[in-house]
């Protein structure tokens, strides 16, 4: 059997470019195109060819003397508006999260105070531009870096830890010793591409796949505590789930009965 042909070099640029863009990370613009080629490193044929198929999208438009100008509707996509979302108590889910991050080190690349942009608003039910404490961390295990993981939280909630905490101890650990008694949680999972700043942190090559996990946590009244976006090398993390049959004989569905995650 002959092996699958992998995606041009331009292509790849494009997807990784095209979450980006519906992601809300290039609300100020994309980079140009000598600044891509440099991240790339391709030429710059391909990194224009790349642009001409957000552009034949609709996502971008390039104007002369003005450059490439990123289109509204490519901003307009919550960042955490996925259907399908799954509720797992704290019990659950979310124990075995504290459970194998324990066993993790962490590095916390970026920590700043910023203004809550619309789709981060929208996931923690809060004011667009309100304070929020935003974290960039990475996990490894003795094999590696694992995960990529960015988070948001309320400002007024993260401002019993900073960085030293951050390097220590899962998040979740410290919102219950801040005080919040944790509830529920939302989680999508999909796949994304590596772009050249998480490809380096993982050690993987640009456009590699990696497992997206969008989680939504909520405090015990229901109020959203916690917006996190985690991308995992699927070479290194499991994630695994226990399925029953519940429902009448003439109307039987499949529902998760237990989920675990674990890091290799």
């Amino acid at each position: 059997m002959q092996a699958d042909m992998p995606l041009p070099k331009y292509h790849q640029i494009y997807l990784v470019l095209k979450e980006g863009l519906l992601e809300g990370r290039f609300a100020q613009g994309l980079p140009g195109e000598i600044s891509l080629v440099e991240q790339f490193g391709v030429s710059r044929v391909t990194v224009r060819k790349a642009l001409e198929l957000l552009s034949t999208e609709g996502l971008i438009t390039r104007q002369r003397g003005r450059g490439t100008v990123v289109k509204p509707a490519a901003l307009s996509s919550p960042v955490g508006a996925e259907a399908g979302p799954r509720r797992s108590g704290r019990t659950g889910l979310l124990d075995n999260l504290v459970s194998i991050s324990m066993g993790t080190r962490i590095k916390v690349v970026d920590l700043s105070q910023v203004q809550a942009s619309q789709a981060v608003a929208q996931a923690l039910d809060i004011p667009v531009g309100e304070a929020v404490q935003k974290a960039v961390r990475v996990r490894s295990t003795r094999n590696g870096p694992v995960s990529h993981i960015t988070t948001y939280v309320p400002a007024q909630l993260a401002s019993h830890f900073g960085r030293a905490e951050l390097a220590r101890e899962p998040i979740l650990v410290l919102l219950e010793k801040s005080g919040v008694n944790l509830g529920r949680a939302e989680q999508h999972i999909s796949a994304k591409l590596a772009d050249a700043s998480t490809a380096k942190l993982l050690e993987v090559p640009v456009g590699s796949a990696l497992l997206s996990v969008r989680r939504l946590v909520f405090d015990a009244e229901d109020r959203p505590i916690q917006w996190l976006h985690g991308l995992y090398r699927p070479d290194r993390y499991e994630y695994e789930m226990k399925l029953s049959r519940v429902g009448d004989i003439d109307a039987r569905v499949w529902v998760s009965s237990e989920l675990s995650a674990q890091f290799h």
